[in-house]
């Protein structure tokens, strides 16, 4: 079966313990319900995100997060079909993952380095953090 495999990055909003409890509970309530797995890195200058699973599921999800107060300036950087076989995170409705400095630094972020990522820069980090475990 063909899924959707989606990063975007955006900018936290109230960026703090209870807010990112709350969206990782929502995001593996709502995942599970709909098939998707993934990750999330995270700190309080930057949400990177990966989201594979059914392309309608997955869209519908990234509507949602758009819509959400806590995430800011939502950049869609990847979009790729993969078979079920092909997901990064096959046994996470979301894995979570402070942002590590092989991210972006906070002084790469401010210079543009978000804009300036191809999308094989971006799936690199999220195999890196596919490849380490939990």
């Amino acid at each position: 079966m063909a899924l959707l495999q989606l990063t975007y990055a955006s900018q936290p909003f109230g960026f703090n313990g209870p807010s990112l409890a709350g969206i990782l509970l929502d995001a593996r309530r709502c995942n599970t319900r709909d098939g998707i797995t993934g990750a999330l890195i995270c700190r309080d200058d930057l949400f990177l995100q990966m989201l594979e699973g059914p392309e309608d599921k997955v869209e519908a999800t990234l509507h949602r997060i758009t819509k959400d107060d806590r995430h800011l300036d939502v950049r869609p950087l990847s979009r790729k079909v993969i078979s079920d076989t092909g997901r990064l995170f096959p046994n996470w409705a979301m894995r979570d993952d402070p942002a590590q400095t092989w991210v972006w630094s906070r002084a790469d972020i401010n210079d543009g380095a978000i804009d300036r990522a191809t999308e094989t820069d971006v799936i690199a980090i999220f195999e890196r953090l596919a490849g380490n475990p939990a």
